[in-house]
This record gives C-alpha cells, sequence and structure tokens, in this order.
C-alpha cells in the first residue's frame, strides 16, 4: 500500500512513521508513506496557501489551487482521495478494514478555518474522527493511517486483531498477565484452568457483560 499525506506540517509525522509498529511496516514494505506540503504548489510569491472567506467571517481559508494543484499531482486511477474534516463520516473499524484493501489512498490535512469549497469536488471520501475539533487533519491522519496499516499482511500477526474490539459488534475482553495475584487483585481461576472451551465461553461472556456496560450502542 502506498499513502500520499497532503499536509501543511510534514514534520509532524516523523516520530508516526519513525516507531514501534508503523515503522516496521515500512521496513517490511508494507507500506510507503509520503508527506508532500502542498505549500509547494502555490504559484504566490510569498507561498501563500489561505485567504480571507468571501462574504466576511472570522478566520481564514484555505485556497482551492494550491491542494487541487496538489491531488492531481500524486493521484492516480488507483488512488482513493479522503479529505480529513468534521463533516465527514464518522470513522469506525469496519470502514478502516475497507481502507486496507486500496492500493493508494491520498489523505488531505486541512489547517486554519476550512477549506474552500471547491476542493470536495476533488475528493472521494470525507472522514471525521469525532464530533470535535482540531487545528488541522494531521492527527485524524495519524489516527485512521494507524487503523489502517496495522490490519495489513505481515504487520501484526492475525491473531493479535481476530478478537479486537469492534469486529464482532462487542468490546474486547478483560485480559490478564503475570503475576497471578497483585494487592489482592487475582487472575480469574477460568485463565489459569487450561480448559480452553471454558475459557473462550468466559471471554465471550465477558464481552457481551462490557458492551451492555460501556457500549450498548454498538450491540
Amino acid at each position: 500500500m502506498k499513502i500520499d499525506i497532503l499536509t501543511l506540517f510534514p514534520t509532524m509525522f516523523e516520530g508516526f512513521v519513525n516507531e514501534s509498529i508503523i515503522h516496521r511496516a515500512i521496513l517490511k514494505k508494507a507500506v510507503e508513506i509520503h508527506t508532500i506540503n502542498f505549500r509547494d504548489f502555490s504559484k504566490l510569491n510569498n507561498k501563500q496557501v489561505d485567504d480571507t472567506p468571501y462574504g466576511g467571517g472570522g478566520g481564514m481559508v484555505l485556497r482551492p489551487e494550491p491542494l487541487i494543484d496538489a491531488i492531481e499531482k500524486v493521484k492516480t486511477k488507483n488512488s482513493k482521495v479522503i479529505l480529513l474534516c468534521p463533516q465527514g463520516i464518522p470513522f469506525k473499524q469496519e470502514k478502516a478494514k475497507e481502507l486496507s484493501h486500496e492500493k493508494h489512498l491520498v489523505f488531505v490535512c486541512g489547517h486554519y478555518e476550512g477549506f474552500d469549497e471547491r476542493i470536495r469536488t476533488f475528493v472521494d471520501e470525507e472522514i471525521s474522527i469525532g464530533d470535535y475539533i482540531l487545528t488541522g487533519g494531521e492527527l485524524p491522519a495519524m489516527v485512521i493511517c494507524d487503523s489502517i496499516i496495522r490490519l495489513l499482511p505481515g504487520v501484526i500477526k492475525n491473531n493479535s486483531h481476530e478478537n479486537e474490539s469492534f469486529n464482532n459488534h462487542l468490546l474486547d475482553y478483560p485480559t490478564y498477565t503475570k503475576p497471578q495475584e497483585y494487592k489482592g487483585l487475582r487472575v480469574p481461576d477460568v485463565l489459569i484452568s487450561g480448559d480452553h472451551k471454558k475459557i473462550a465461553q468466559w471471554r465471550k461472556t465477558e464481552q457481551i457483560k462490557k458492551t451492555e456496560a460501556k457500549r450498548k450502542d454498538i450491540l
């Protein structure tokens, strides 16, 4: 998979691509990640990419030319261009799975007050990571990329995400490790019983209990 990220702040992604699972995925050639500063596509002498909104109002709006030129530069017939904005569809695990099958993803990170509306004509999809406002699309891009890349073949073991939260519309079951007892809190006996059938039943029951208590909306 190839991922291009159009951003005014490419250095924000340096830690993201050089640490942990994402870095290992890049070394395994499971994914290529490139950041493109769309300020480089500004044709103005001062490299300006924003301007005041027509009709008045506060804040600055991203001009269409630099972003659209950047999109057209990187886009191919295999590309899906995604605009990150609060008006997009809420991002969920099902969407992460869907996007993990794409060959080329282009993420457009906004900044300032918003986008010139004409930019939306040149994207395939709009995605939001929640009903709140951030200073830009860089953090949402990292969140979405992380959730997609970990699903790519060979990045992590399949059994590491087969039973994760949301895979079966349930939250994940409780997990424990050593020590067996800590400050009076014990690991449930069923997990050290060696009875895998009972363990599986316990985990499914705990998934349902957790989901009913914390996220009835996804049941």
